[in-house]
């Protein structure tokens, strides 16, 4: 699924600051405040990592209506983070999330309807939560927007279209996106064939890929 997290980081004075500031507002019954406060505890931010009390303040702030807090409780019942891995609850999470506006979780539900994970798999809804992903700006979507335009899943084919959702990927920094228009280029896919552009595009995915190395 589409990745929000980062790696964990050594706390700072403002770290500590901010963890005891998210405590308080979460013990007050704050969504948002439940929400911060996992996050810290999954990636180690002002205090020790603890991916069970991560797992426990998502699942009050998804339980509140939170989106970010449905959409990582999702998360950790993919990955079995702080939890025992379950994709069952790990759609159903997404789809509160997804339901609620949150883009990432339209994302992360357009794939599991893609790939069938915790669901059966059905590549026209996929389709579908890919659009209002990529309309809310989310560059996986966008991708996998042009993906599905490309190779018509979920959706007529339409190589314009694909052309124009890479170009969007692109410009919202998804990794992927460069390849996706060296090959349009490559082979004329929604745009005029430009072996020079094709080439530079490539080269800027290779420097991706070995930039995330």
């Amino acid at each position: 699924m589409g990745g929000v997290f980062s790696n964990e980081i050594g706390s700072t004075k403002d770290d500590v600051e901010n963890f005891l500031s998210y405590l308080k507002l979460a013990e007050g019954g704050d969504f948002n405040g439940q929400y911060n406060l996992g996050y810290c505890y999954q990636n180690g931010i002002g205090t020790t990592k603890d991916e069970e009390k991560a797992f426990q303040w998502y699942m009050k702030s998804a339980e509140g209506g939170n989106s970010d807090g449905q959409l990582l409780l999702g998360y950790c019942y993919h990955y079995g983070i702080g939890t025992t891995k379950d994709d069952e609850k790990a759609f159903q999470w997404n789809l509160k999330s997804a339901k609620g506006g949150n883009r990432n979780g339209q994302f992360n539900l357009g794939f599991s309807y893609h790939h069938g994970v915790g669901i059966k798999k059905d590549e026209k809804k996929a389709f579908q939560w890919y659009l209002k992903s990529a309309k809310g700006g989310n560059s996986n979507g966008q991708f996998n927007l042009g993906f599905s335009y490309h190779y018509g899943i979920g959706t007529k084919k339409d190589e314009k279209k694909a052309f124009q959702w890479y170009l969007k990927s692109v410009e919202g920094g998804n990794s992927n996106g460069p390849f996706g228009l060296g090959n349009c280029y490559d082979n004329g896919i929604g745009t005029t064939k430009d072996e020079e552009k094709a080439f530079q595009w490539y080269l800027k995915s290779a420097e991706g890929r070995n930039s995330d190395e």
